[in-house]
Parts: structure tokens; C-alpha cells; sequence
């Protein structure tokens, strides 16, 4: 059988040249982004630095540690402090009369956030006790700002290589398994002959399958070469287009190389058992036949897959809407939700092509030949459409999402606020202003234990006066009256499992303070920026970021604005503020959205051309005989180019079909969401994806010899 399998591949290598360049392709991103993902675990592991000549560091407590249920037991959970505690002016005396205490200006609001001791570390730790940490070794490095934001940059690149990993591994799927199952729709006879020969069912499948084991080694290891050699290079591009940084490098690991080695192979070899299966029950009759015309290409294990696929991305994005609509404004979900959907109407595309021929009506005889071969080779249309409708639906959904999510914040910020003027600030002195109302307030976040299960973490806001912040603006209140907030009550919203007005509930403070606050009033949940609202007092660290000020009647705007400068902040109209913290997308999203696009739409590219490819080098027969009918060659051109062009429409109506399922989820989320609902279509990304798809997919269509060189109708008998 190896033989056999072997020999084949020789003679017909051209037909899976497309296959094996679309799985080497697969494998060789699975393995740069694997490896990107294994290099973001950790951040580097740095020398201490900023109080790199003290043997102990002792450095105020920055953590907040609570006990939660996991299961049958318990255990801790830690978040970061929002104000993490100084090292006090009375643990700095006591710490003196050990030894040198080294001070480098840095606080964290009332005393320096870590000192370096030069004393014994047993006397250091005993006159510390629980009053703040104490660091030796390596771990010193934890007072040193660069630590906190190594960490930090992190998240946001593992999330990038993580939905484009995915994204990688779908497309990888859906391409290898089209291609190989067009490829075996185009060997009927060949299996045909086999049958006559002797052979059974068992053999062609597992000819078939030898064959995919062959080319998804192959494929598989140029892929891991091809990763090696191309995750520094994604390294590069990350730092340089700021979604990493300036450290970020690749490191040298073993699992990711394996895992896309593997995966390479299993999709190669799961892409190509549905099609043996097929090849497997061809009949000896099938080297006789000539008509080209294909029936029953929608098996029912497809068709029942399909239906099941689309009945499960309605149910899905359903019982988000009901449970939790917020959910469907996250990258995660608006980028890879939409697979599900894409692959349910794939698997049906063949159902539609025969319907959506009908309804059109192309002029002349070119019209007609058209849509009746397009309508015949239903395989060979779906196939074209497929990789399309993956193309225009990623093009449509994602950017399209980021666009609403990102257009509904800022419209909901703006409907939000009654300020005229706005200032912002790293700490920012607050004074009376005549002529103007001013609403004061700073950053921060309460953390709540809710089901006993979770510790979350919320943001937050304190005010310096309720009646001034329901002046200045107008908040989503859904229940309760924002007036009422004093410093033994909170501010909450809907998400909160505790949410009734009057209620108590049990949250920690910014500062890690336990406290029992009872609910004043109940925002909507919007689309995230809806958090809490405590007083000053239950913040007392936290410096004055931002000041909402409206004018009074008849005020004077100008006499306003300077007496604002004297506040050591940023003085902006509502709108230049709203354009300046409220963009619709950063330079960092939308280099994520063209690397997740940019495989979808190379994928796209590579199995249009290897679809059509193969088509066009079995059309002799067809073509001649169109020549042999009185065809020219130019008709013979537009008709093959008609048929590929439809194809290529179908898959962007399916495509666009998709996109406007998708965002009319998200739209409802918002409307769910009490958000204002902004769906936005990014027309020129959907129109390029469908443009380039269609420019390839034609050329590729006219490469094959059998489509160029039919100039004598007897050419083609």
C-alpha cells in the first residue's frame, strides 16, 4: 500500500502542492505562536536594582490575600492592591536602630513604598512582623518598578498569540480538509479503476490516508522549520509595533515545536478520513461515467454536523445574551465565537449553491452556461466558497465588533457626562472656581468575595461629594439615588451578585481595608465602565486624578479655564477629552486584528488557488467541448471566469450573512447592556478581502493549460 501511495503522489503531486503549502503553512504559524506563548509565561528574571546593595528589602504590603472555596477545601487568592501601604514613618525609626536604611524618594502616599535595610535579617524580620514584607535573595527585585511591568506587559501579548494560535488552527482545519476532499471528488474514476481492478473499500481509504500520513510529515517538519525560524521575526514586529516589550524575546523550547508537529499531522490525517470514507464506498461504475454533474455531495453526517453547528452558535450566543451579554463585548469571545457559526454554514454551503444560482438571471448565452456549470460542479463552487466565506466573515465580524464595542464606549461616555470641561492629572489640587461646579474624584477599586467562590476585583471612582457628582454627571442609575452615597455606602452595578438597594455588602477597600458598606444606588452594566462609586474617605490615598467641571449660566468660559491651569493638570472640552481617552481603536489593536486577518486571508488565497488549480487541469474534456459547439476562446475565458467569480459571491453573501448574524448579537448584548447600540461594518476591510479573494481566485482559475490552450475543440476529445 505504501507503494501504491506513494507512486501516486508522484504522478499527481500538483494536486496536493496546495495541501502541503497550506499545512506546512498551518504548522509553521502553530509553532511561531506557540513559541511566542511560551516566552510570555514569564517575564525575564532580572538582578535586583534599585536596592541592589542592601542585603534585605523591606517593602510595604501591595497584596490583598482572601480565603475562598475551591471545590471541597479552600484556598487563598491574591490580587494587587489598588494603594499599596507605605513603609511608615514608625517601622522606618524602628528599622534605623537596626541599621542603614536606604531611602530613593519613591512612595506610596505617606511614607516610601520600600527601603533597603543593611542589618540581619532575622532582627529585620522581627521588627517587621506582619506590618509590611520583607525580601532577601532574588527577590528583591520585587521593589523594583521594571518587575511590576514586565509582568504587565505580558497579558496583552499572550492574548494576541493566543486568539491568533486559534484562528491559525481553524483556518489550518477548514482548508486541509476541503482541499483534500475536492481532491478526492476529483479522482472518482481513478478509484473507479481500482475498484475494477480488485480493490476493496479498505484499501482505497487506506490509500488515501497513507497518502495524507506521507504529506502531513512532510508538511509538518518543513512547518517546524519554518516556525523555528520565523517566531524571532514575530518577536521583532510585536516590539516595533508596541504590542510587546523591548525585551520580548523568543525562547528556545522544545513542547511547541511537538505540539505543532503533531497537530500538524492529526489534521492532516482527520482532514482526509471523512473524504476516505467517501472514496471508500465509490463503485467500479464510476471509471465509466462522463457526466459531470455532482449528486449527493452533502452527506448526511454533514448535513446533521452542519445543522448541529448552527443550532449550537444560536444557542450559544442565546444564552450569552440571556445570562451574560457582557460577556459578547470580550476580544476573546468576538474573535473566536464566530467560528462555530462560520464552519455550521461551510458544511451547508453545497444546499445553497443550486438555490442562489436560480435566483440569478445573467445576461446571454455566457449567462446561462454560467450558472449551469456552476450550478453542476457543486463541489467545485463550494469549494470556492468556502475559503471565501471564512475570508469576508473574519474581515466583517472582528474588526467590525472591536468597531461597535469601541464606538459604543466612547458614545456611552459621552452620554454619560453633563461636563463642559474636563481635567486630568497625576495629582491634581482641587479649589472652589466661581462661575463653575466641580467634581472631583480619583481612581481606585473595591474588591468583593462573591459565591465565597471568587475574589473581583472592580474599578472604581471616589468622589469627594455625591450631590456634586450627580450635578456634573449623569449616570446610568437603575435603582437608588447616587445623592445618597456617604462614606458608609457604595455605588454598584447590575453585575454584581449583590445588587438591591439597602443591601450590606462586604467588599475591600483600594488599600486592602475590610468594611461593610450598604448600597446607595445600582448603575447599568454598560459596556464595562460602569464600576463602582465610593466617598474619599473610603479611598483616603488616593490621589485626585480628574476634575468634571460645568459651567454655570452666563459663566466665563475663559476666566474658568485659566483658574483651572492653577490645578497642575490638563484642561480639555468634553470632546477633546472624549477623542483622547476614548479612541476607536489603538495602534496595538489593530496590529492584532491585521495579524489575524493576514492568515485568514493568506489561508483564503492558498486554497482558492489550489482549488482552482486542480479544477482547470481536469476540464479538457468540458472545455473541447465547448470549443466544439462554436465557443471562442474569449468565451471560453469568460465563462470560466464567470463561474469563479459567482463562486467567489457566494462564499462574501455567505460571508457577509455571518458578519451581520454576529454583529447583530453584539448589538443586542449592547441593547441588554442598557448600552447605546453603534454597529459598525468595516466596509473597506470587507471589500478588500473579497477583492483580493476574487483577483486570486480568477488568476488561478486561468493558470491550468486545459483553460489557456483549448484553441481546437478537438484538443479537448
Amino acid at each position: 500500500m505504501l507503494t501504491v501511495a506513494l507512486a501516486a503522489l508522484r504522478t499527481r503531486w500538483t494536486t496536493l502542492i496546495g495541501t502541503f503549502v497550506a499545512l506546512a503553512l498551518g504548522v509553521g504559524l502553530i509553532a511561531t505562536m506557540g513559541l511566542g506563548l511560551a516566552s510570555t509565561f514569564d517575564a525575564p528574571d532580572r538582578k535586583p536594582q534599585r536596592f541592589a546593595a542592601s542585603p534585605v528589602v523591606v517593602k510595604g504590603i501591595d497584596t490583598l490575600t482572601v480565603r475562598v472555596r475551591r471545590g471541597p477545601s479552600t484556598a487563598h487568592v491574591t490580587r494587587r492592591l489598588a494603594h499599596p501601604h507605605p513603609v511608615d514613618i514608625k517601622l522606618l525609626r524602628d528599622l534605623t536602630a537596626l541599621g542603614p536604611v536606604t531611602r530613593d524618594g519613591q512612595d506610596a502616599g505617606g511614607g516610601p513604598d520600600a527601603v533597603g535595610v543593611d542589618a540581619p535579617v532575622a532582627e529585620v524580620r522581627r521588627v517587621v512582623g506582619d506590618r509590611a514584607e520583607v525580601l532577601t535573595g532574588d527577590e528583591r527585585r520585587r521593589a523594583d518598578p521594571v518587575t511590576e511591568r514586565d509582568a504587565g506587559a505580558l497579558p496583552a501579548v499572550n492574548a494576541l498569540l493566543g486568539t491568533a494560535g486559534s484562528v491559525t488552527a481553524f483556518v489550518s482545519v477548514f482548508v486541509v480538509a476541503s482541499t483534500f476532499a475536492f481532491a478526492v471528488a476529483l479522482r472518482r474514476r481513478e478509484f473507479g479503476l481500482l475498484r475494477t481492478a480488485g480493490a476493496t473499500p479498505g484499501q482505497l481509504r487506506r490509500l488515501l490516508l497513507v497518502e495524507a500520513a506521507v504529506v502531513g510529515t512532510l508538511a509538518s517538519a518543513a512547518g517546524c522549520a519554518l516556525g523555528d525560524w520565523g517566531a524571532p521575526h514575530l518577536a521583532r514586529l510585536l516590539v516595533d509595533g508596541g504590542m510587546a516589550p523591548s525585551w520580548f524575546t523568543i525562547r528556545r523550547t522544545a513542547w511547541p515545536l511537538h505540539a505543532a508537529f503533531w497537530t500538524g499531522l492529526t489534521v492532516a490525517l482527520t482532514g482526509v478520513w471523512a473524504a476516505s470514507r467517501r472514496a471508500g464506498r465509490t463503485s467500479p461504475a464510476e471509471a465509466l461515467r462522463e457526466a459531470d454533474i455532482d449528486a449527493g455531495v452533502l452527506p448526511p453526517v454533514r448535513r446533521l454536523l452542519g445543522f448541529a453547528l448552527l443550532a449550537g452558535a444560536v444557542f450559544l450566543m442565546t444564552k450569552s445574551l440571556v445570562t451574560d451579554p457582557s460577556g459578547l463585548l470580550k476580544r476573546k469571545t468576538y474573535m473566536t465565537q464566530p467560528m462555530v457559526l462560520i464552519t455550521g454554514v461551510a458544511l451547508l454551503a453545497p444546499l445553497l449553491v443550486r438555490p442562489s444560482t436560480r435566483l440569478l438571471r445573467l445576461p446571454g448565452a455566457t449567462g446561462m452556461l454560467v450558472r449551469a456549470n456552476a450550478a453542476a460542479a457543486l463541489r467545485r463552487t463550494a469549494a470556492v466558497a468556502a475559503p471565501v466565506l471564512i475570508a469576508v466573515a473574519l474581515a466583517g465580524s472582528v474588526p467590525g465588533s472591536a468597531m461597535t464595542v469601541a464606538r459604543a464606549k466612547a458614545a456611552e461616555a459621552r452620554e454619560h457626562t453633563r461636563a463642559d470641561l474636563v481635567v486630568t492629572g497625576a495629582d491634581l489640587a482641587v479649589r472652589r472656581i466661581p462661575g463653575a461646579t466641580l467634581s472631583a474624584s480619583a481612581s481606585t477599586a473595591v474588591f468583593v468575595r462573591e459565591e465565597g467562590t471568587a475574589l473581583i476585583e472592580t474599578e472604581a471612582r471616589a468622589v469627594d461629594d455625591a450631590k456634586t457628582l450627580a450635578a456634573v454627571e449623569r449616570l446610568p442609575v437603575v435603582a437608588g439615588d447616587v445623592r445618597d452615597l456617604d462614606d458608609r455606602s457604595i455605588v454598584v452595578n447590575e453585575e454584581w451578585e449583590q445588587h438591591t438597594v439597602g443591601a450590606t455588602v462586604r467588599v475591600w477597600l483600594g488599600d486592602g481595608r475590610p468594611v461593610s458598606l450598604r448600597i446607595a444606588a445600582v448603575l447599568a452594566i454598560g459596556t464595562g465602565n460602569n464600576g463602582a462609586y465610593v466617598t474619599a474617605a473610603n479611598a483616603p490615598t488616593a490621589p485626585v486624578d480628574r476634575i468634571d467641571v460645568r459651567l454655570a449660566p452666563g459663566a466665563d468660559r475663559a476666566a474658568v479655564v485659566a483658574a483651572l491651569h492653577g490645578t497642575g493638570g490638563t484642561v480639555r472640552s468634553t470632546q477633546q477629552w472624549l477623542a483622547a481617552t476614548h479612541p476607536r481603536t489603538s495602534p496595538q489593536t489593530r496590529l492584532g486584528l491585521l495579524v489575524v486577518l493576514g492568515i485568514a486571508l493568506v489561508y483564503t488565497a492558498i486554497a482558492l488557488a489550489n482549488t482552482l488549480l486542480m479544477a482547470g487541469s481536469v476540464r479538457s474534456v468540458e472545455l473541447g467541448a465547448l470549443r466544439l459547439a462554436g465557443a471562442t476562446r474569449t468565451q471560453v475565458l469568460g465563462i470560466v471566469a464567470g463561474e469563479t467569480l459567482l463562486a467567489v459571491a457566494l462564499g462574501a453573501a455567505l460571508g457577509m450573512a455571518v458578519t451581520a448574524v454576529n454583529l447583530a448579537g453584539l448589538g443586542a448584548a449592547l441593547a441588554a447592556l442598557s448600552a447605546p447600540v453603534t454597529v459598525s461594518v468595516e466596509w473597506p476591510v470587507v471589500g478588500g478581502a473579497a477583492g483580493v479573494c476574487a483577483v486570486v481566485a480568477v488568476a488561478a482559475a486561468m493558470l491550468p493549460r486545459a483553460v489557456r490552450h483549448r484553441s481546437a475543440g478537438q484538443r479537448g476529445l
